[in-house]
């Protein structure tokens, strides 16, 4: 974790969704970790739950609370930011990481499939950006969102056209909020990460988190404590003049050996 003090959370209030496992949950421990009041959510209160309960009997310097969220209804979206304020009074940064997705020939995709996806996908991002700028704006320094949109919205994504085409929505979005949040002090930026060893890549894939190399620059996975530097990154001064930019984070392509180049 990056200790230098531009790089600091310190007594930050940060709402990550989607941090019951993975890349959320990672985030969230290590801003705790740094001094930031973090709230965990997801549509599954037992599993925060375990994460907030993990972080504030921790001997981190943060705390967490767990709030029950499904970004695709705007009533408990308003519900997760209201209980934020209620509980630690302000809003500093918004993490947008709740997504969901699975790999299907685009002819046998559902339409039902179709909308969930770029329901949980593009729709929650709008909910949470909205009801957090919202409140931002009534804050004397502004704010910082963060959204996480995919490698798979920035290129061509077979067999995930549905996870694609809401991600690079979201990559559009962040670019247009962040000219409109600009004069509101809201900061707005997004990362697009390739393959991150999560659980859900290991269930859809098989791809483990012991499958990570660092020995060599040509390395073709990512690790959630990665995302979560990013995150930091993103949500501190360290990145004052980075505004409506999105992060793509990925390996060196494979070269065949012995290819000309």
């Amino acid at each position: 974790m990056i200790q230098n003090k531009q790089f600091s959370v310190k007594d930050d209030v940060v709402v990550i969704t989607g941090s019951s496992q993975g890349i959320g949950k990672t985030t969230a421990e290590q801003l705790a970790a740094g001094g930031a009041k973090v709230v965990v959510s997801s549509r599954s209160q037992e599993k925060i739950d375990a994460v907030a309960e993990g972080i504030n009997d921790s001997d981190v310097s943060g705390e967490a609370i767990a709030v029950e969220c499904d970004v695709r209804d705007r009533d408990a979206v308003e519900a997760l930011m209201d209980a934020t304020v209620e509980a630690f009074g302000r809003i500093d940064t918004l993490v947008n990481n709740a997504g969901a997705s699975f790999m299907e020939r685009f002819d046998e995709i559902s339409e039902n499939g179709w909308k969930t996806i770029v329901d949980i996908n593009l729709h929650g991002t709008f909910h949470c950006a909205q009801a957090a700028g919202e409140r931002m704006q009534e804050q004397d320094d502004g704010g910082r969102i963060i959204n996480f949109a995919s490698i798979a919205g920035t290129r061509g994504a077979p067999y995930m056209s549905h996870y694609g085409a809401a991600k690079a929505a979201v990559v559009n979005f962040t670019t247009t909020l962040s000219v409109e949040y600009a004069p509101h002090d809201i900061r707005v930026n997004c990362i697009a990460p390739g393959l991150v060893a999560t659980p859900g890549v290991e269930s859809q894939m098989g791809i483990a988190a012991d499958d990570v190399d660092r020995d060599s620059v040509d390395r073709q996975i990512g690790t959630p404590e990665e995302m979560a530097d990013i995150v930091q990154f993103l949500s501190s001064d360290a990145s004052s003049y980075i505004v409506g930019e999105t992060i793509v984070t990925k390996g060196v392509p494979d070269i065949d050996e012995g290819a000309d180049v």
